[in-house]
């Protein structure tokens, strides 16, 4: 079940990079970020409150409200990063972030088989490659490589702190809409800063009718960013955190496959490569 769970993960995760990124073409990624949030903070309480998870309040919640602070923190992080360019370099270091949910589960003593460790290394290179890093000519700036390993941490911190939120499924519930609550919060103050410097909220030239337009699309980004979350919390408790880990970050794979069908985009030759070699490392960890 844990490579089902995290298998899950990556398909869920890639579909809401890609949706977001389709969608801060037209909107601020922060208000993106924000009102997918809002969303999935609506219909999580609606959840809650059907379960009655409420009951389930405790202190492994605090591992929850870390996730909500790191989580706005590492992403704005990453669109400076993709910003200050180049986006070829910047997407696959951020898929690094796989590092620590990983080191967590070899601190605490979990010792994955040669197979299972073959299935990482092979994997992680393969989720660094999906993202068609620039091998040449590619200037990076100091604070752009900053900024991108300060993403990664904070993506993989969020992998490590979700999965110890909770220990039962309405707990789960719970923890999820904890953490989107917190998402919204530190989200809002950060898009309520940014107003206040100049930064606009909206596309000045369509505002609301924009917004209004892109409600489905929201949705959908928020809903299967709380759903990966929620199916990566199961994989990291049914199994080793060092495989769900690395099959839950597969999601550049997905993403690259989605641009290449929908949008039709060409895959470059090393995201080729990088596709398959994370299907090999995916059946060594599956099989291991």
């Amino acid at each position: 079940m844990t490579a089902l769970f995290a298998l899950a993960t990556s398909l869920m995760w890639g579909l809401a990079d890609f949706g977001g990124g389709l969608l801060t073409r037209r909107i601020p990624a922060l208000t993106v970020v924000v009102v997918s949030q809002c969303i999935a903070v609506v219909v999580l309480g609606a959840v809650v409150l059907a379960t009655g998870a409420w009951g389930e309040w405790g202190p492994r919640l605090w591992f929850a409200v870390g996730a909500g602070l790191v989580g706005p923190v590492a992403m704005l992080a990453f669109y400076k990063a993709l910003a200050l360019g180049p986006m070829g370099v910047v997407s696959p270091l951020g898929s690094l972030g796989v590092a620590v949910p990983v080191g967590v589960g070899l601190f605490l003593g979990e010792r994955p088989g040669f197979a299972q460790f073959a299935g990482i290394a092979v994997a992680v290179a393969g989720i660094v490659l999906a993202g068609g890093p620039e091998l040449r000519g590619a200037p990076v700036r100091r604070q752009a490589v900053l900024l991108t390993l300060l993403a990664a941490f904070g993506f993989g911190a969020v992998m490590a702190l979700i999965a110890e939120a909770s220990s039962t499924v309405t707990g789960l519930f719970l923890a999820l809409f904890v953490q989107r609550v917190t998402n919204v919060l530190a989200g809002g103050a950060a898009l309520y800063v940014s107003v206040r410097r100049g930064a606009v909220a909206l596309p000045e030239d369509t505002g609301m009718r924009a917004l209004r337009s892109a409600l489905p699309a929201l949705a959908f980004v928020g809903l299967a960013d709380v759903a990966a979350n929620g199916t990566y919390a199961m994989a990291a408790r049914s199994g080793p955190v060092t495989v769900a880990a690395v099959l839950a970050s597969l999601y550049p794979v997905v993403t690259a496959l989605a641009a290449r069908g929908v949008l039709k985009e060409r895959l470059r030759g090393v995201q080729a490569a990088g596709a398959g070699l994370a299907l090999i490392g995916t059946v060594l960890l599956a099989t291991g």
